[in-house]
């Protein structure tokens, strides 16, 4: 078992006094038999009113409510986890899904229907392309060794870059700049192995890199893979592996773009400034 402190901070400044509407908050880490949230704690300023519940996928959502208006919003949490994910090759693939192709149980794609949603056409016909490179039907190969060589391959032969601007390139960009950030990279392996017949899933979180422990880091993304007998398995295309003890998710979704970490809204004719700091670090 691993313990490790993640501080966020966002801090938002208006050039004049605003009226700041409601806040959702996704912050606080997916508790499950792998993580466990030692202490959390939630500090807002101006003073809010704070409602707690889990969304529809199962993430912990807080939604902020204001009364008082501001010219600065100072939002800051501290969570302590316990991560027990050290072994993320320790599973078991159901025996009907260990060799690629295989069907998902009938029971299971009713369930699985919403990540299983496929690009549009001219997506779909880009990404089969592509994916000739990675495997060409009728070669004999393992589910995961599929995933973990389509994993590779974007790490390889693709651009790691910070982006600042907000939202997620599209599968057609990120290959056609052959560059893009985590989150451009896990969309497009979403989309990749959509497919190819898989359910898939968008992640958010952090990631603890050891060489950046004392440095102002940033948040992560990734993508879940459901995997019959194993579950949902996490592989990063960023680091080109599956996802391991280092990954600490925050929230899922089937849409990339529907969970940054903090959004909402505020009235008036001030423009907005917003600095993030993020520390990971095992403690």
């Amino acid at each position: 078992m691993k313990r490790y402190k993640i501080i966020h901070r966002t801090y938002y400044n208006y050039t004049d006094t605003v009226t700041l509407g409601a806040h959702q908050l996704l912050l606080r880490p997916r508790e499950d038999h792998e993580l466990r949230i030692e202490s959390f704690s939630l500090q807002i300023t101006p003073d809010a009113k704070i409602y707690w519940h889990r969304d529809v996928e199962g993430n912990s959502v807080a939604i902020a409510n204001f009364s008082n208006p501001a010219q600065q919003l100072t939002i800051e949490s501290e969570v302590v986890i316990q991560q027990y994910n050290e072994s993320p090759l320790d599973f078991l693939v159901a025996d009907y899904a260990i060799n690629y192709p295989f069907s998902y149980h009938e029971s299971d794609q009713f369930l699985l229907s919403p990540y299983r949603v496929l690009p549009d056409e001219n997506t779909r016909t880009l990404l089969n392309n592509w994916l000739f490179s990675v495997w060409r039907g009728g070669e004999a190969v393992q589910t995961y060794t599929l995933l973990q060589r389509l994993t590779e391959t974007i790490h390889n032969t693709l651009v790691y870059k910070v982006r600042e601007e907000p939202g997620v390139q599209s599968a057609e960009e990120t290959l056609s700049l052959g560059s893009g950030s985590c989150r451009d990279f896990a969309l497009l392996f979403m989309e990749a192995v959509k497919c190819l017949g898989f359910a898939a899933r968008f992640v958010s979180g952090y990631l603890h890199a050891p060489l950046m422990s004392d440095q102002v880091g940033s948040t992560h993304a990734w993508a879940e893979v459901y995997l019959p007998g194993g579950g949902w398995k996490g592989f990063d295309p960023t680091i080109g592996d599956i996802v391991g003890t280092d990954h600490i998710p925050v929230a899922v979704s089937r849409l990339a773009e529907a969970v940054p970490p903090i959004s909402g809204s505020y009235a008036g004719t001030a423009e907005s400034k917003m600095d993030v700091g993020v520390w990971v670090s095992e403690c």
